[in-house]
């Protein structure tokens, strides 16, 4: 699921993390179009993708119009709903008698957008955020940090860190590698953990530079490689979703939903005295009634 402000490049980051078009920009331009809707809508789309030899099934979820509307103080509401559902969705499967084959829809990763321009977390950064970090894996981006010099960004990381702390804001936790695993992908990881929040420049245009293919983004002094870690951690951000893919699954349904599946219970236990008692009293009507219409027969006769 991508969250953020219009504008941020969320549709451009999906399309170039997998290298096509997931989300046709049609007629208007994803910024513009997601303008025209008064309030916000929850947009899924599923494809089939392989990485690394290994075919997954990728559910896409957009946001457009979260944070566009004057008054956005609840915009998170519909999408802890939609994350509610697909938890009710699964629990509903689970709780069946065919458990085989359990379509799991669970959102499994957030991407929440965080403007460049705002030099930390806004007050609807903090209340969306708050809201859902026990409902799902949120990963924060810096949006568009081209617009940062490189003290800017360091300074920006460390605010947002800062602000996450200071309002008890959850992220999702990179795992430490196994003692046994190979020393590259441990330094890998160890750099993984350190760049969060992630700072992301994203495109899909196509360039020709030193005899390879790269995709990036010209300005007036220059081509930047969004691949080149020294300019964004795009190529990070995806080697963490590559990396650790499984164990975003994994939180998800040992911590999330299993969090959800309890309270799920909980209320349940608790609405079961109220249930046994209203079939009590349904069952003494029905009583009441088979009496009512014995006694109206057993008058009928006697007449």
């Amino acid at each position: 699921m991508v969250v953020g402000e219009s504008g941020l490049g969320k549709t451009t980051l999906i399309n170039s993390l997998f290298q096509r078009d997931l989300h046709s920009q049609q007629h208007l331009s994803n910024a513009a179009q997601e303008q025209l809707y008064s309030s916000i809508k929850i947009e899924p789309s599923t494809i089939n993708i392989e990485e690394c030899g290994v075919k997954v099934r990728l559910t896409i979820i957009n946001t457009p119009g979260y944070g566009d509307s004057i008054n956005c103080t609840d915009n998170y509401k519909s999408i802890l709903n939609y994350i509610d559902n697909q938890f009710e969705l699964f629990f509903n499967a689970e709780s069946g008698l065919n458990r085989r084959n359990i379509s799991d829809n669970r959102v499994h990763c957030l991407f929440y957008f965080i403007s460049s321009l705002a030099r930390g977390l806004k007050p609807l950064d903090i209340e969306c955020m708050k809201a859902l970090h026990h409902k799902v894996n949120i990963i924060p981006i810096i949006a568009k940090a081209d617009a940062l010099t490189s003290d800017e960004l360091i300074q920006m990381k460390q605010n947002i860190i800062e602000q996450m702390h200071g309002h008890h804001i959850q992220i999702y936790q990179i795992p430490d590698c196994d003692a046994d695993e190979d020393e590259e992908l441990k330094e890998k990881n160890i750099q993984l953990k350190s760049c969060l929040p992630f700072a992301i420049i994203s495109s899909t245009q196509c360039f020709e530079a030193k005899g390879k293919q790269i995709y990036g983004r010209i300005y007036p002094w220059g081509l930047i490689d969004i691949e080149n870690s020294n300019h964004s951690d795009f190529l990070k951000l995806r080697n963490m979703l590559i990396i650790h893919m499984q164990d975003l699954q994994q939180v998800t349904h040992e911590f999330h939903y299993e969090n959800y599946r309890l309270e799920k219970l909980q209320l349940k236990k608790y609405d079961e005295p109220q249930r046994k008692l209203l079939q009590e009293k349904d069952n003494e009507l029905r009583r009441m009634q088979d009496l009512l219409c014995k006694v109206q027969g057993q008058l009928a006769e006697k007449l």
